[in-house]
């Protein structure tokens, strides 16, 4: 198995851990470390494994971050908010 899909898993395995523990910040801080590592470690899966295993890993990642990427669609206004 390449290094960087072990990396790639480590990553999703901690950020379903730390959504685990309850926060009164909803989780933004960790949501914003998860995502200073992952878009570099996301960038090496698909250097390293090719256009197919960087979606799926790209959507295990926004799975995860599902609140971050509503908002940044939202932003790009390509998601309207319900009004």
């Amino acid at each position: 198995m390449p290094l960087s899909l072990v990396f790639a898993f480590l990553w999703l395995v901690l950020a379903n851990v730390i959504a685990m523990f309850p926060s009164k910040h909803h989780h933004w801080p960790a949501a914003y470390a998860l995502l200073a590592v992952g878009l570099p470690l996301l960038v090496w899966v698909y250097i390293e494994n090719g256009l197919l295993i960087g979606a799926i890993i790209t959507v295990a990642g926004a799975s995860v971050l599902r609140w971050p990427v509503y908002y940044l669609l939202r932003w790009l206004k390509i998601m309207r908010p319900k009004s």
